[in-house]
């Protein structure tokens, strides 16, 4: 039998101490799946006096390549340096204290060829923001890596805060 306690804190609805819950590693074909799920990741890189750049980006998963728009700034400024990229994804349940990860390392490319935007635009990559000279940049997922924190084994229990 397991030896589960559940907390209430000032915080949180409810805090597990469960040991016995691991997070799972995916496989790459899993992380592909998760990331098609989604619209909405970060975008990193380092700069070149090293300092770390995460930027929020809307997206599509292009086949096995991450497809985004961006303008003049610092993420196109990275990609014409031939920075390499890193790209992540999450969605969690915090009631359920469930949640997963997709991470992609990957070189970068402006993509111009005029019969690749039009097929790209028909994804539907709308930005949230007006771009002026806009462009779309693709992804390669060299390396993906995932994780996933599951629900908890057997009944799930809410307990609920007084105001």
């Amino acid at each position: 039998m397991t030896d589960r306690r559940d907390t209430v804190d000032s915080d949180r609805s409810w805090v597990t101490t469960d040991r016995e819950r691991a997070i799972e590693s995916l496989e790459r074909d899993t992380s592909l799946a998760l990331l098609a799920t989604a619209s909405i990741g970060r975008v990193g890189w380092v700069t070149p006096d090293g300092h770390a750049m995460i930027m929020p980006v809307n997206f599509v998963l292009d086949g096995e390549t991450i497809v985004f728009s961006t303008g003049e700034g610092d993420k196109l400024d990275a990609v014409h340096e031939g920075r390499v990229l890193t790209f992540e994804v999450d969605a969690v349940e915090p009631a359920f204290q469930a949640g997963w990860s997709v991470l992609v390392i990957g070189a970068a490319e402006m993509i111009t060829s005029p019969a690749q935007i039009q097929r790209i635009e028909e994804l539907h990559l709308a930005p949230w923001a007006p771009l002026r000279d806009r462009v779309f940049i693709r992804l390669s997922a060299d390396e993906i890596t995932g994780r996933r924190l599951p629900l908890h084994p057997g009944e799930i229990t809410f307990v609920r805060q007084s105001p």
